[in-house]
């Protein structure tokens, strides 16, 4: 296997990983509250990162307060508002609608930045975002009897603001003024998502207990431990040894990841639409890749 292909293959199996935090997302929000979720899965994780920084004799940079706020901001949207958001959307959606959604992350971010950041699309870009929109409408509006329409429209709706969060969160770090370290960076969102779900967790415990079954407080490890610590080496190895327009296009297996894992651990039927939905999310992913490496 050339170098090339293994880089590929390495940021592919991230994005694999990264998918699969919707389906897991399914089990963990049956039990516990979403940001004692959070909380735990980063409390999981921070050890194993501050592990990795002194294994690899990395360091923290030293930032100014602009700079500071922004960080701040990215934890509290990426490691915070993403999390919450996703698991309670799957808790009122599929986690099928959810893997589909999830994948318009290429396009929404183009959107802010074009509607907050004042940044001008081409119309490769202007094709994905309404070819995301497209994707999203397709599930929104398609029937499916198992679910409450309500319900299920408030969890696509908590889906998209998941990530929305996580837009934020790639804008605010395109924005940082120095460049911060990728292991330095993982850990400070690490450990900024456990300060800032602490004290929210702790109040939705006292006023709504949860249940720490097994199976989610295994969901809860292993979204710790494999798409959070082992989807970040993945990548990083990865998309250290391609190019970044190759390594992104790497994006469209979340969304195939996601769909055919809800149907294959948690049962769920794949609709026709969601498929049609599924295809316009990829070809928006690929529309959007193909404009920013041109």
């Amino acid at each position: 296997m050339s170098a090339s292909l293994k880089a590929q293959f390495l940021c592919s199996l991230a994005m694999v990983l990264v998918g699969s935090t919707v389906v897991v997302s399914k089990v963990i929000g049956q039990d516990i509250e979403p940001f004692l979720a959070t909380a735990l899965r980063h409390a999981a994780a921070l050890p194993v990162f501050l592990l990795l920084m002194w294994a690899t004799g990395a360091r923290f940079v030293r930032v100014n307060w602009r700079d500071a706020a922004l960080l701040l901001l990215q934890a509290a949207a990426g490691s915070v508002g993403y999390s919450v958001l996703l698991i309670q959307g799957v808790k009122l959606a599929s986690a099928s609608d959810a893997s589909v959604i999830a994948g318009t992350l290429p396009a929404v971010a183009a959107l802010f930045a074009v509607v907050f950041l004042g940044e001008r699309p081409g119309l490769r870009m202007a094709l994905s975002i309404m070819l995301a929109t497209a994707g999203v409408m397709s599930v929104a509006l398609s029937p499916e009897l198992s679910t409450p329409a309500n319900h299920r429209l408030a969890g696509i709706a908590l889906v998209l603001g998941a990530i929305a969060c996580e837009a934020v969160f790639i804008l605010a770090n395109k924005r940082l003024s120095q460049p911060v370290p990728a292991l330095a960076l993982s850990t400070l969102m690490c450990a900024g998502g456990l300060l800032l779900s602490a004290v929210p967790a702790w109040f939705a415990l006292q006023a709504l207990p949860s249940t720490l079954s097994t199976p989610a407080l295994l969901g809860v490890a292993y979204y710790a431990w494999v798409p959070t610590v082992g989807g970040f080496l993945l990548w990083y190895a990865g998309s250290a040894k391609t190019s970044g327009a190759r390594a992104s296009l790497a994006t469209v297996w979340l969304p195939v990841s996601g769909l055919l894992l809800s149907a294959l651990f948690l049962g769920e039927t794949i609709h026709t639409w969601q498929w049609v939905g599924l295809g316009c999310v990829v070809l928006a992913i690929v529309m959007a890749r193909s404009s920013s490496s041109a």
